[in-house]
Order: C-alpha cells, then structure tokens, then sequence
C-alpha cells in the first residue's frame, strides 16, 4: 500500500509517497503529484525515513533514570506509570519553588509540539519557553513585521529577472520560501543568479556572480547595498514617495558609512558592492531568498531589516515576480491559543531581550544562565521537547553544567541522545509519520499542510502533542487542554471553515496570492506603509534603522575564522544514528584551503582540533580551493551514538560563545565569523 504524506525533517515538508508493507514504512518515494510544483523532490533524508521508524534503538517504552545522573541506569516503566510521575514532580516544582522554576526547551518546530509546549508552560504558569527562535527565523520574521507588516514570499508563478540567494543553501537544506525545483526552473527560463555565501555552494558555481563576504558580515554588506541604491538614486522613486516612512532617515543614516568601510567589514571589494547593488536594483523583478545563516550573527535583526528595506525601495514587493507580502491565514491565532492574553506571563529570566519576551520565548543563552547563577531567580526543572540542547545550544560544557544543576529533567525522545542520557526521565515520542497533525503552526509561511498518520508508533510511544494533554489532565489543569490532541487540530482550523478531515482532502491550505495588495490594503503596519525607520524599535530602545556590529577579525593566536554548513545527510544533531546516511557523511569534517594547511604541516584527512578561547573540537581535515584562506568551515550537530555520553569530543559548539547582547532585542549571538585556530589532532 502506498500513501501520500509530507516529509517533516526540515521547512521543505517535501511531498512523499510512502510504500507501506504489514504495517511498517519500507520505503519513500517523490511524489509525482505534489499539491505544489515545488513540492517534488526528495532528498537522502526522506529516503532514510523508514530506517528512523523501524530502527532497532528507537526509545519506545519510557526510562527512569535509577543511578546516578549520566551513569545510564534505567528502569524501564510503562507510560502511565512515567507521566504520573512527571506530573507529580512538576507539582512539586511548582509548589516548592513557583511556576517561573520549570524551563521548557523546544528545538525546530516540526508541527505542533512548540505551541503545544507554550500553552502548557501558559497554564503552568511559567514564562521560560527556550525555543530556536533567537537564532533561527525569528530575527527575519520579525524584520518583516516590523518593516512591512507580514511575510514576504517569492511569487511561484512569475520568474524574476534576478534571484539574489543569501545565506541559502537550497541544494543541502531545503528552503520554506522557493524550494530546489522551482528555483531550477526559473533559471532555465531565464533568470539571473546572485549567491551570496562564503562558500562556494552548488548554486554558487552556477551563479553569474558569487559573493564571498565574511562570516559575519551580512548586516555590513546589506548596508553597503543600500548605500549604493539610495545614493546612485537607483530606488523606485514613485514607490518610496507614496508608500515608504523615514526615507530620509535613512539616506541620512547611510551618509556615516563609507564602501571603503563596508569593504573592509565584509571582505567585498568596493567594485563588486558596487555591481551587485545595481545588478539587484536595476533588473526588475528582483527576489532575494534568504537563509538561516543570516540568524546567526548578533546584528541578525538589523540585517534582516536592512534586507527586507532594500526589497521595499526596489519596489520588488507585491508585483509580479517579486516578493508578494501574505495576507493572514483565516486559522486560530496563536496568541489565543497560547492562551498570552487569558494567562499573561510574568518577567522571564530573559526579560531585557524584549523582542524575544513579547514573542513568548527565551534565548538558549538566558535559560542557562539563570540555571547556573540562579538569578533573576532560580531555575530547577527542566521540560526538553525535539531538541538535543547539549549539542545545539552554543557553549556546550556550560550547558551540561547548568542540565547537571537541576533537580529534575524530563527529555522527550526518539533515541538515547546526549541530552536524554543525563536525563531523569525520558518519555518516547512518536515520529511526524506516526499521528495526524498540521504544520507549520505559527504558519509563518503562508500556508498550513495535513500531515497524515500513515503507520502507528511503536511500543508506548506517544505524539508530544499528546504527552502535554495527559499531563496537564493529571495535574488538574484538563480545562485548558484536551482528552484527545486531534481535537486541538478542529479548534485551530475552526476559523478558515474547514476541520481536519476537509484539509487532509485539500493537503494545504495557503494564504491568498495577490498582486498590488498594498494599494487597495495599505501595509500591515501602523502607518499602513513600509517602515524603514521603526518607531516600534525605537520605543524598545533598539536601533530604529539598520545598524551593523562590528564583526571579528582572524588575530595572531586565533588566525582563522570560523563558520559552519549543514551537510545534506543530517538535520541538526539528528540522523547520525541512521546507517545509510552515515555512511554518506561518516565523521564530523572542517575545510579549509590547501595553502595554509600545507603551512600548518595538515594534509587531507588528518585528524585536527579547531580551538577557540572557548575549548577545542576534533574534526576530520578537507582540503578546498574554494575556501578563504582565512576561513575553516566546520560541520555542526556531531555526536556518536555509540558513545552518547561523550558530547564535547566532535561538538562544534563546545567552541561558540554564547553571552547575548540586550540590544539585539533577541539575544543573537555570533555563531559565524569566530577566531579560531587549527592544529594536528
């Protein structure tokens, strides 16, 4: 039997056919009928799928932990058993120390489990949701709001004439706006490339110009850009008289940078600023597809709104081939069903990132810090939900000593993670195959997509979604939850019309597509136009136009900079467990260029340590031309799981700082462009 469904593993939610064979998945195939065009591609992740659910180490009955924490003694109970007693110790928790002691943990939002985990922490009374969003996709969403009033996303039907990609790496991470397919199809019509990444990407060898800026250094060069267009006069001028507030501002604003500044900042050379700025402002329309690596610096929301200015004074937004800005989708808000209103939170240990704490989250950096230094008051359980924190969250060894803190941790799980290994109770999930759900939800992508159950779980496992319903029934706060989650799923698709069963038919709902909608709606902004100076920014006492950091610079004793890339066969800290993929990717790798290797006394695949001030990570040595000889590029999300207790040893983050500026309003921190050095392991 074959069945239709999505793949869940990363924004793509690719179409997929799953061969289904005695109740088990055993294969996955394209979906030669995807509901969108961009849709119909797979990817060695998808295709690895059955060997997730069908894998002989999956947790598929819950843990107790019986020694001590991180010796891995279990007690192996039944669920019922488990969630009694989670819900007990949470009480407990909460009466001893107050509602604010429990921190909730949440990694990239498959479907439902984030908003899920927001409502319980609402009900409990906890204001401490750590989620990815201070480093992932918050920064640009929240850009856009700000400067347009909603998201922006490339017009499917119309080619442009020109498709800068930023911090993309279509080919090995799937994107939520144009997916793989359909950017190769627009570029067999006609349209013209700009990549700018500091690797040489597939995308970028095909590229009419490469961009190869510092690690870093995106806000700068976005800056540089608009300096360019705003005074060479290449702007829509029409466009901005009618529909843009603090123009002058801005050109004001641009006037205290030089290029020559810029060029020193972003390693660009004036000249090339200089092209790409009228490459991008004089071929109209003009996309920019933009990724996650522009999340990744401390300035990542000033570069988001720098991006997100030059979209709007190009007048690319809401025409064809340009950049259509979304209207809302008709579906439960999440504000209500996070319940913010009904159960407004109290100060979170991370209150001074006020863009982030009106958001309902936390940065990573805050939750570990008042774990260890217990101020602004303590934090004593811990709640981890589809995230490996001991791998992903930056400055690893001071997060294994603020998890060792706590009185009690509960981890969620598909396998025996470093994370779930120091755990005391680990609770089995079901895979996004195994139950019915709707993604993405916030759907900050215009569109929301049924996803299918198409095999049951294995053992006790259960969907997290679930999990929180049982818990909050056996802790006496069932009024604000449900006996059964799919219900939840009616009651958010309540206001479009439609129920659970009506969207599986349709497979996605999409907020409406159309051209010019500003000029009969205005934008979804105070002023009902684009705002390049942000009053909203200015009243939080966050910089109201794009103003960039200062970036790093490679020193004497740290020669290198460093950045990372997401290889193809892994997302994040996961799959490394799964055979087919590891043998594609078999160890953690750092390129770097053959000249300052050779110097170095490196050949190709030699052991080394990449070291910062921080501590020193082994990885395997590949040689690439291509490469900055002032850059090394190192793979992110290493563990092995045949020694899960070892977190540090292949661990990229055991190398990066994690101290956050208030003045992101987000709590971004630097996760490329770090000094590093390079010795022989």
């Amino acid at each position: 039997m074959r069945k239709r469904a999505f793949c869940r593993l990363c924004h793509g939610r690719c179409s997929i056919v799953v061969e289904v064979v005695g109740g088990k998945a055993t294969k996955v195939y394209r979906d030669p009928q995807p509901p969108t065009p961009n849709r119909g591609s797979v990817c060695p992740k998808a295709l690895a799928i059955p060997s997730v659910l069908n894998h002989p180490k999956r947790i598929t009955h819950p843990l107790v932990r019986v020694g001590g924490r991180g010796e891995g003694r279990w007690k192996r109970v039944s669920m019922s058993e488990a969630l009694d007693l989670v819900a007990k110790k949470l009480q407990e928790i909460r009466e001893k120390y107050g509602p604010r002691s429990l921190l909730i943990c949440v990694g990239y939002p498959k479907a439902l489990e984030l908003s899920f985990a927001q409502r319980f922490a609402s009900v409990y009374g906890t204001p401490n949701v750590a989620s990815n969003g201070d480093v992932c996709h918050m920064p640009r969403e929240i850009a856009e709001h700000l400067t347009y009033g909603s998201i922006a996303m490339p017009d499917e039907e119309n080619p442009p004439k020109l498709m800068v990609v930023w911090g993309c790496n279509p080919h090995e991470t799937r994107s939520a706006t144009l997916r793989l397919p359909q950017i190769e199809s627009f570029i067999k019509r006609g349209t013209r490339v700009v990549v700018v990444d500091p690797r040489k990407t597939p995308l970028a060898s095909k590229a009419e110009k490469w961009v190869r800026l510092k690690p870093g250094s995106d806000c700068w060069l976005a800056i540089g850009l608009l300096k360019v267009i705003v005074e060479e006069k290449l702007y829509d001028e029409k466009f901005v008289e009618k529909w843009v507030v603090g123009f002058d501002k801005l050109r004001e604003h641009l006037r205290a940078f030089s290029i020559e500044e810029v060029e020193g900042q972003t390693w660009v050379p004036k000249s090339e600023i200089e092209e790409v700025a009228k490459l991008y402002a004089t071929n109209k329309p003009s996309v920019i597809l933009w990724g996650n690596a522009i999340d990744h610096i401390p300035d990542a929301l000033q570069a988001a709104r720098a991006i997100c200015i030059l979209r709007a004074l190009t007048g690319n937004l809401d025409k064809p081939g340009g950049e259509l800005v979304l209207k809302r989708l008709p579906i439960r808000r999440p504000s209500e069903f996070l319940l913010l209103k009904e159960l407004p939170r109290k100060q979170s240990v991370g209150e001074e990132y006020v863009l982030a704490a009106r958001n309902a989250f936390i940065p990573r950096y805050a939750a570990i810090r008042a774990i260890i230094e217990q101020k602004p008051y303590p934090i004593k359980a811990a709640m981890v939900v589809g995230t490996n924190p001991l791998i992903t969250y930056q400055n690893s060894k001071r997060v294994y000593e603020a998890f060792m803190k706590l009185e009690f941790l509960v981890v969620f799980e598909l396998f025996m993670t470093p994370t779930a290994y120091i755990a005391d109770v680990v609770l089995p999930v079901s895979h996004a195959l195994e139950h019915d759900e709707i993604s993405p939800y916030p759907a900050f992508s215009g569109e929301i997509i049924a996803n299918p159950k198409v095999v049951d779980p294995p053992g006790e496992c259960l969907p997290d979604t679930q999990i929180f319903c049982e818990l909050a029934n056996r802790m006496g706060l069932g009024e604000y939850f449900w006996s059964d989650y799919r219900t939840a799923i009616d009651y958010i698709l309540e206001p479009a019309g439609i129920s659970f069963s009506q969207l599986l038919e349709m497979r996605v709902l999409r907020a409406e597509r159309r051209y010019w909608r500003y000029l009969d709606e205005g934008f979804r902004t105070p002023s009902g136009k684009v705002e390049v100076y942000s009053r909203r920014l200015e009243s939080m006492g966050i910089a109201p136009l794009p103003t960039p950091f200062p970036t790093a610079e490679p020193t004497e004793e740290y020669p290198f900079l460093l950045t990372s890339y997401k290889p193809l066969f892994y997302v994040h800290s996961s799959l490394r467990n799964i055979a087919e993929l590891r043998r594609m990717r078999p160890e953690p790798v750092v390129e770097m260029h053959p000249s300052p290797a050779e110097k170095l006394g490196l050949k190709k695949g030699d052991w080394v340590f990449v070291e910062t001030e921080l501590g020193s990570a082994k990885l395997k040595l590949m040689l690439n031309e291509d490469v900055d000889q002032r850059i090394v590029f190192a793979d992110y999300g290493w563990w092995l799981e045949e020694d899960p207790v070892q977190y540090e040893a292949h661990n990229l983050n055991v190398l990066i700082p994690d101290e956050a500026l208030a003045e992101t309003g987000l709590g971004t921190t630097r996760l490329r462009g770090i000094p590093c050095r390079v010795s022989k392991a």
